[in-house]
């Protein structure tokens, strides 16, 4: 059954999980969400494989990306840019929520790729990702919690 069209997405890095919320209402959480492969700390840098933490927005969707469908995460922030460009360095971007590469063997299925794969974005299965892509309108806040 799909979950009512959130108005929040909260992302839990340490539990790996991520719950949609209407009205303050938890109504869907996904739990064995997928990271960057280096899924401690804060991403502060192009490269460094971290998903990022912190308030954002989906603020865009991708029905052509790589990986099965996908939702844009707005990072960097200004605060990123900034602490990024103080250090010479580029915060990267390009951050999503997203399914499986295209073309994995069994996705369709529900097979997932193993562990912590991601260059920082965060994945769930294609089936997973398909739901979020119905609940999930663009401009909707999500929070990303170590």
């Amino acid at each position: 059954m799909a979950p009512p069209v959130a108005d929040f997405v909260l992302i839990d890095k340490s539990d790996r999980t991520l719950t949609l919320y209407t009205a303050g209402r938890a109504t869907m959480t996904v739990s064995g969400i997928q990271l960057g492969d280096a899924p401690e700390d804060h991403k502060q840098f192009e490269g460094d494989e971290r998903t990022p933490e912190g308030r954002y927005t989906i603020d865009y969707r991708n029905p052509n990306s790589a990986y099965y469908l996908s939702l844009h995460i707005s990072y960097p922030n200004a605060a990123d840019r900034a602490f990024a460009r103080a250090q010479g360095r580029s915060p990267g971007g390009a951050i999503f929520i997203h399914g499986q590469p295209n073309g994995l063997p069994g996705a369709d299925a529900g097979l997932r790729m193993p562990g912590d794969w991601t260059d920082g974005c965060i994945a769930v299965s294609n089936g997973t990702i398909a739901l979020l892509w119905n609940a999930i309108p663009d401009g909707t806040p999500i929070e990303i919690r170590p």
